[in-house]
């Protein structure tokens, strides 16, 4: 019996040594799940109302079994209370309330006892493993791991990175490269996020980042911070960008990048499937980059619109196609680049667009301010665009313009003035048609202007007004006509209607923060009457009493 005994212990060691040493876990994470197996069968045998304890000692393999019992005056429950004489018998110092061990006789593990205790264990096992992934991966986000090709499923690469596996989804692969399964593969870690099935490892290899990563293992210089990538655009398996700085005035970056006759550079487009990659000198003028970020396509001028983002670009006319690139992909790359909207025209378009803008603007002022073609012209050519600059400008500036004095700019003022008026009361009147409130006029940032497109777009009232959000009133709008680069890269999915048509207040150039300034000036009615501040009046409606309710509810 007592050989028995020994070699059952000794076998339960080795087992729990075995799996900790296999699966790479904590050998007390195994001792454990045996110990809740071994209690889960005691309470079969014993019964399962039984607060049944097992301790199986790591170094031993002695295995102890048993009850706690509660000490009572009268005995209740037969299986977790005990009377005190009974109690004495087991434990003289027993006194009532304690909880004291009653030891049962070590169990022998029956055939169906084994297997629910084999899957007790595997189960915690299989947890334990699960949680190693986890902890050994999370903090590897953006790092190149190397791996092996498990199978492909479902234009999904499942990649072995030996104690885990990771997925290189249809998107984050580099188009037409072959997944063979058994190759090995190099790819960045984007995402480790916790799953039922176990840690689930994001891999790309279509990643600005990768390609970043692969530069800085090829060019020791990146690698030891003397040379930085600023930024990256890609084309995945077809063409890339990145913007270089040395901290070293010595060192060409560029040169650094490429290497010997092409060498380090040669090295990443072999990884990267043969994707050419231009390596541009970073500029933090951004009309420097943006010409950096066109070549090979030279540029005649750039004309920066720091409001809405954009940047035009000339060129001449034998460069616009080298410009543009296969389907747009230069100047696509670019904008990625740089940040910024690029809009590319040649220098005949870039006259025609001048010359119409003068004659536009040109009428404007003959027309509002009742003055003849020359004098009209002559304020455009000094570069005055909108009616607001010749009203709020300072007179001096006016009066300074060639051919110009005093009193004809203190007249021009006075007329630009009464025109603004003009239009406003306009824009009141065929607002107030529209059935626009006026309460919306009192909101901060908004001019009667303003308040014509919201009444056109259904927006009549502060509620109406404050059930948008700020994105929807203020968004830029969308827009990929030809030869634009688009700084959010190409599309993924088709943008819905809202975004193609931005908000409804788009194209008046409003900032975020005065955006969210008018949604909550708007919203400023739902919280009245609390904390103090006036409750709705009978003026207010029973709607914006039920509003400032539910929002107080929520």
């Amino acid at each position: 019996m007592g050989s028995a005994i020994s070699a059952n212990k000794a076998e339960l060691l080795a087992i729990a040594n075995a799996v900790a040493s296999e699966k790479m876990i904590d050998k007390a994470i195994v001792i454990e799940a045996m110990e809740e197996a071994i209690q889960k069968s005691a309470r079969n045998r014993y019964g399962a109302e039984n607060d049944i304890r097992a301790k199986l000692d790591p170094l031993t393999g002695d295995l102890r079994l048993w009850r706690v019992v509660e000490v009572v005056e009268e005995v209740e429950d037969y299986f977790k209370q005990v009377d005190l004489k009974q109690a004495q018998k087991l434990d003289p110092d027993a006194k009532l309330g304690d909880f004291i061990v009653d030891p049962l006789p070590p169990v022998d593990l029956g055939r169906i006892d084994a297997q629910s205790a084999k899957q007790v264990i595997f189960q915690k096992v299989r947890d334990a493993e699960r949680e190693r992934q986890f902890e050994e991966f999370k903090d590897r986000v953006g790092e190149v791991i190397t791996g092996v090709i498990k199978s492909v499923e479902f234009g999904h690469v499942i990649v072995n990175l030996g104690r885990a596996e990771g997925v290189i989804r249809r998107d984050q692969q580099i188009p037409r490269e072959a997944a063979r399964t058994g190759e090995r593969v190099r790819a960045l870690i984007t995402k480790v996020e916790r799953n039922n099935r176990g840690p689930q490892i994001l891999l790309s290899r279509a990643h600005p980042e990768f390609m970043k990563k692969l530069f800085a293992q090829e060019v020791p210089e990146i690698y030891d911070g003397i040379i930085e990538i600023k930024a990256a655009a890609r084309d995945p398996g077809s063409r890339a960008k990145i913007g270089v700085i040395s901290r070293d005035s010595s060192i060409d970056p560029v040169g650094a990048c490429v290497g010997m006759k092409g060498s380090r550079v040669q090295a990443v487009v072999q990884e990267l499937q043969g994707e050419k990659i231009d390596i541009i000198p970073w500029s933090e003028d951004t009309a420097t980059f943006v010409v950096n970020a066109l070549q090979p396509a030279t540029v005649s001028r750039v004309v920066l619109d720091e409001e809405d983002g954009r940047i035009e670009v000339v060129v001449p006319d034998d460069q616009l196609s080298l410009a543009i690139g296969r389907r747009g992909q230069n100047v696509r790359l670019a904008s990625q680049l740089t940040g910024h909207q690029i809009d590319i025209m040649t220098e005949e378009e870039a006259s025609e667009k001048r010359s119409k803008e003068f004659a536009e603007r040109s009428k404007m002022f003959e027309a509002e301010l009742d003055v003849d073609e020359t004098l009209s012209q002559l304020l455009v050519a000094e570069g005055f665009a909108e009616l607001e600059e010749v009203a709020y400008v300072d007179m001096a500036e006016l009066a300074g313009i060639e051919g110009f004095d005093e009193e004809l700019a203190e007249e021009l003022q006075n007329r630009a003035i009464e025109a603004l008026e003009r239009q406003e009361e306009a824009h009141r009147a065929t607002r107030r048609e529209l059935g626009v409130e006026d309460a919306l006029a009192e909101i901060p940032h908004l001019n009667e202007a303003m308040l014509v497109t919201l009444g056109k777009a259904g927006i009549k009232t502060l509620d109406d007004l404050a059930d948008l959000a700020t994105d929807e009133l203020i968004a830029k709008k969308r827009e990929a006509p030809r030869r634009r680069g688009n700084a959010d890269g190409p599309p993924m999915r088709r943008p819905n209607r809202q975004e193609d048509k931005g908000g409804v207040l788009a194209e008046y150039g409003l900032s975020e923060e005065q955006g969210n300034e008018i949604i909550m000036a708007a919203r400023a009615h739902w919280f009245e009457g609390e904390d103090g501040a006036p409750a709705p009046g009978p003026e207010d409606g029973p709607d914006s009493q039920e509003a400032a309710h539910a929002d107080s509810n929520q």
